[in-house]
């Protein structure tokens, strides 16, 4: 490091760096090695897409598509993608919904996982929310150990979440409560493998 304060740090003027070099797979038969902590986890890992229902008091019921992507690097938490799309009556898209991002990540006791999960999730809308929840088989039980929001977004308390995989199929429900109500269904979807 130089003497002289007015230098530029070296990073500064480096030449630019390769792409990241660590791959990230919704794939178990490519990329990195599953990390054994996420063994009981391993039926989410995939691509997952397909349809349903959402509402709240504060407005009409509505139809929607949604993909969803878990995935890993090797490491001991899952990357959860969602990204959803409003259907009209002929199941044509007519425009984006939610976009939500996260990380699923077992309660280690020791070296081994336990059957309690720390979720992290955002939105776009401004919204974050830190789930405390347990997997019995492949049924995932969530809810909102603290929710966490900017100045102009909706103002979210609280949250549910319930994920299974029933047939092949992941299946998940979801109540919300906001804007002066109390926990409310929200969503529910089934979606199929689609890739994984």
């Amino acid at each position: 490091m130089s003497e002289n304060p007015l230098e530029p740090p070296p990073w500064l003027t480096a030449p630019p760096v390769d792409p990241y070099p660590y791959e990230e797979s919704h794939d178990l038969r490519v990329g990195p090695r599953l990390h054994p902590a996420l063994d009981g986890l391993l039926p989410y890992i995939g691509i997952w897409r397909g349809r349903g229902v959402g509402g709240f008091p504060t407005i009409e019921d509505f139809d929607f598509a949604q993909e969803i992507r878990i995935s890993h690097d090797g490491r001991p938490f899952l990357h959860y993608e969602s990204r959803a799309w409003l259907l009209d009556e002929q199941s044509k898209p007519v425009r984006p919904l939610g976009r939500e991002v996260g990380f699923w990540r077992p309660v280690m006791d020791g070296d081994k996982a336990t059957d309690e999960l720390e979720i992290m999730m955002m939105t776009p809308a401004g919204v974050m929310e830190l789930h405390l929840g347990r997997r019995t088989g492949t049924q995932l039980e969530m809810a909102t150990d603290s929710v966490l929001r900017t100045a102009t977004a909706k103002e979210v308390t609280a949250g549910k979440r319930l994920f299974g995989i029933v047939e092949g199929a992941l299946l998940y429900a979801q109540e919300m409560a906001a804007m002066g109500h109390g926990l409310s269904p929200h969503l529910s979807a089934r979606l199929l493998r689609v890739a994984g």
